[in-house]
């Protein structure tokens, strides 16, 4: 299933766009599939700072 997406600025050095388009062209998947990738990559790593419910056996502090 499709999920809805919104369009957004982001700048990059022209050595990220031109791996980026390499490893576009060796994959045949789209950039904004390798960025999207690196932003959940993030968003996973910094978690414990994103609001949201704490499990009953989270230890953030």
């Amino acid at each position: 299933m499709a999920r809805n997406k919104i369009s957004t600025t982001v700048y990059i050095t022209p050595e990220q766009n031109e791996l980026l388009k390499v490893l576009s062209q060796r994959t045949q998947r789209p950039v904004a599939t390798f960025i999207r990738e690196g932003i959940d990559l993030v968003l996973d790593k910094h978690k414990k700072d994103l609001p949201g419910q704490m499990s009953l056996l989270d230890d953030r502090k």
